[in-house]
């Protein structure tokens, strides 16, 4: 058995979605993910010694479908005899493309993985694979199934957080994300030779909650409430709703790489590790509530050895705005450790993109703050939630 670490860790700005077509809208999701794959090998990755690409995505259907990933490499150039594949679990599946590389490594299966995702929401919009969970009625009743928005409302009513609270995290996360330091992680896409995209898009460093305030709920008249109240008889539900456009994930196009390697990878990069991979965790519920990301949290932590405070950043998918904050009060995290560089609320949710997204972001602040350890967990539809742990290496 051998450790895993992480080498490098590239990513795309996020390209907010617009009905007119975002600025990433004319880049296909193979370009998208082959331009970090170019950028890696450009930064020292030699294509030859990669054993294995995982590729995040959630909707794997269209231009996402057919395994995207080996499509990517072909596109970038690589050696017809580096493979590629697809990893689907949802908002989970760059998390867990990570992760498997991880485990791929420390069991000596390989020495170098590629692990990221990608998600081009405006080429394939969310849903369009039609899933069944969501459009059959009688499967929608054995499982209980409701929309994650439907989720967000309930679990931030049971957990006692108001619509104020809601708006102000926004708020926050807007300006957080507007006075984030630009990092070389963020490779520029480029499309006929011109940068189409250098930073993050959607910030708005105005945000304030007055503004929040006025927005209309999104939920509140979700046929997801039906089942709510039919199977769990006597559940509180939120008068009006909670969760609005300010409070919802933005969407968005993009795109993360990280280099997975062993010990011996240090020989074959000429470089040493920047991170070690310590604690890794999938996990699920059956209850309609966001609680998935703590307890993959806590049995990540577990797995790592380490408690809740030795943590200096944690990157959480603001899936909503109530899964932060939910998770900084369930492991009594001091919230200014909590996405540091704002999150989903602000720049957007590329969907199988994302997990890679915070761990390279993870890095980026573990090293500003001369930090040791760091937590990205992320939940996603159907009860699931993943974590993982890594330590700087110093």
């Amino acid at each position: 058995m051998s450790d895993a670490y992480i080498y490098d860790a590239v990513r795309l700005p996020r390209g907010r979605v617009r009905r007119g077509g975002g600025t990433l809208a004319e880049v296909p999701p193979y370009e998208l993910f082959g331009q970090l794959l170019t950028a890696l090998e450009e930064r020292g990755c030699p294509p030859e010694a990669v054993d294995d690409v995982l590729v995040g995505v959630s909707t794997a259907v269209g231009e996402q479908g057919g395994d995207v990933g080996r499509a990517a490499l072909l596109w970038a150039g690589w050696p017809d005899s580096v493979p590629g594949a697809v990893v689907s679990r949802l908002c989970c599946s760059g998390l867990d493309a990570v992760e498997g590389a991880a485990a791929r490594v420390a069991a000596g299966f390989a020495d170098l993985v590629i692990a990221g995702g990608v998600e081009s929401m405006s080429r394939v919009p969310m849903l369009s694979d039609r899933p069944a969970i969501a459009e059959d009625a009688d499967l929608g009743e054995r499982t209980g199934f409701v929309t994650i928005g439907v989720s967000a409302d309930l679990t931030a009513a049971a957990a006692g957080i108001t619509r104020a609270e809601l708006d102000a995290y926004a708020v926050r996360s807007h300006r957080k994300a507007s006075a984030a330091t630009a990092s070389e992680s963020v490779i520029p896409v480029r499309k006929g030779g011109s940068v189409v995209l250098a930073a993050d898009e959607g910030a708005r460093p105005d945000a304030c909650v007055s503004a929040f305030a006025s927005l209309p709920t999104l939920f509140a008249s979700d046929p997801s409430w039906e089942r709510v109240a039919r199977r769990l008889p006597g559940t509180p539900r939120p008068v009006g709703g909670l969760h609005t456009l300010a409070t919802a994930p933005q969407l968005a196009d993009g795109a993360s790489a990280l280099l997975v390697g062993n010990r011996w990878a240090e020989d074959i990069l000429d470089r040493r590790p920047i991170a070690q991979i310590v604690g890794t965790a999938q996990t699920a519920v059956r209850s309609p509530l966001l609680t998935a990301p703590m307890s993959a949290a806590r049995v990540a932590l577990n797995r790592a050895g380490i408690s809740a405070a030795r943590l200096d950043v944690v990157e959480v998918n603001e899936s909503f705005a109530v899964t932060p904050m939910l998770l900084a009060r369930g492991l009594g995290v001091d919230a200014a450790r909590v996405n540091p560089a704002g999150g989903a609320l602000a720049v957007g949710h590329p969907l199988g993109a994302t997990g890679g997204i915070l761990v390279t972001q993870a890095l980026d602040e573990l090293q500003r703050r001369d930090g040791e350890y760091a937590l990205v967990t992320i939940p996603a539809a159907l009860g699931l939630g993943s974590a993982l742990v890594l330590r700087r290496v110093t």
